[in-house]
């Protein structure tokens, strides 16, 4: 039969090779996220980014409704009472 020490040695060798390896896949999915991450966080540059352009409802926007007229008068100071 195999020596007690040498049983040890052989477990303790493949604890080290095994620590290694996820050390080496812990590393490699960090690099994996940060890269990701930056990529995913970067500020956007003009043109890159796709709108569609244009209102959903272009005539709501061609006569103001009276909400409106009455905080733009508000604003103006118009409404002074």
């Amino acid at each position: 039969m195999v020596d007690e020490s040498t049983t040890k040695n052989i477990a303790y060798f493949i604890f080290i090779i095994s620590f290694f390896v996820m050390i080496y896949f812990i590393i490699n999915q960090a690099k994996h996220n940060r890269k990701s991450s930056v990529e995913e966080n970067a500020p956007k540059v003009a043109g890159s980014d796709q709108m569609s352009g244009g209102a959903k409802d272009p005539t709501a926007f061609e006569e103001p409704d009276d909400d409106a007229l009455e905080e733009m008068a508000e604003l103006l100071g118009e409404n002074d009472d």
